[in-house]
């Protein structure tokens, strides 16, 4: 258990986050910030509220200044706006940018040995964002892509094959947005290559609806973005860190020279333990897989340079 951990931003990404957080008694205190006045303060009483039922000790307390979050040793980073239908990830970039680059400036000011997970997006850029702004080594800013990502992937072929999601085994690699890499070569069904069970034209279905996963829910919500799968993949994350658990999850990492990418943002495989990203691991792809690999690092560089 961490003393206190933060989420920075109490929409319904960090809101939802926040409640996860507690109820996994992942910290003595969570602390929720966001510049509407009252929000984070009525979510959080009303989520401490709930510790008697759902049988959590984590103090949840809300705010509108990061003086409550001094010494967090953990951040989920939330803050931004969400997309909209017909709206990319990249749209969201220069608006996201100030808000996420304010944010880490901050979190280096009241808490300067801290780790973050960065939820907001363009995801890869704001990781790039807040690893520049915030000063903070590669080890200590991470993205929450790759786990949401997988999830859906699973889910999808779950639904599919008529399974339970506990036995799909999948990792998605690359940028988090329309070029993302779901590994076919490393999906397997209780150690079953999913290809021998799933037809080439299917799992194909499958790999662009997991690309299109968050514009679909948001072109059903109108007003908003996904928040139920997105809030338990980051906590999953910080799980993996509080509980130092050695994880392996595909993560938005800062490469130098892993997969033969440099100086980028790009979804991994990455062991997840106490000091923040610890390892990044090196498997081996088909050709097919490293050629997507490099062409969803090269889009994150593409909307890091809108940024100059």
């Amino acid at each position: 258990m961490f003393n206190k951990i933060t989420v920075v931003g109490a929409g319904n990404v960090g809101a939802t986050a926040a409640q996860r957080v507690a109820e996994k008694n992942l910290a003595r205190t969570v602390v929720m910030v966001d510049v509407i006045e009252g929000i984070p303060q009525g979510k959080g009483l009303d989520q401490w509220q709930s510790a008697p039922i759902e049988g959590f000790d984590s103090r949840v307390i809300g705010s509108n200044g990061y003086d409550a979050a001094a010494g967090s040793e953990l951040f989920i980073v939330t803050a931004g706006i969400a997309r909209k239908p017909g709206m990319s990830r990249d749209d969201l970039v220069k608006t996201n940018a100030g808000i996420v680059e304010s944010v880490a400036k901050e979190i280096k000011r009241v808490a300067p040995q801290s780790i973050i997970i960065v939820v907001s997006n363009p995801l890869d850029v704001m990781c790039y964002v807040a690893m520049r702004a915030s000063g903070f080594p590669k080890e200590r800013v991470i993205g929450m892509a790759g786990v949401l990502d997988t999830a859906r992937y699973r889910a999808f072929l779950a639904e599919a094959m008529d399974v339970s999601v506990e036995d799909i085994q999948a990792m998605v690699l690359g940028g988090h947005g329309d070029t993302m890499v779901p590994l076919i070569s490393y999906t397997t069904v209780s150690g079953i290559p999913v290809t021998q069970l799933l037809a080439r034209d299917k799992l194909d279905a499958i790999v662009t609806r997991t690309r299109g996963g968050g514009a679909e829910i948001v072109n059903f919500l109108k007003t908003g973005s996904a928040y139920y799968a997105p809030s338990a993949a980051s906590v999953q994350m910080a799980e993996a860190i509080v509980l130092d658990k050695k994880r392996i999850l595909p993560c938005a990492a800062w490469l130098t020279g892993e997969y033969g990418l440099k100086d980028v943002f790009c979804g991994v495989p990455c062991k997840l333990g106490r000091k923040g990203l610890e390892q990044v691991l090196e498997v081996t792809l088909t050709e097919q897989e490293r050629t997507d690999l490099h062409k969803s690092a090269e889009a994150v560089r593409d909307t890091m340079k809108s940024l100059g």
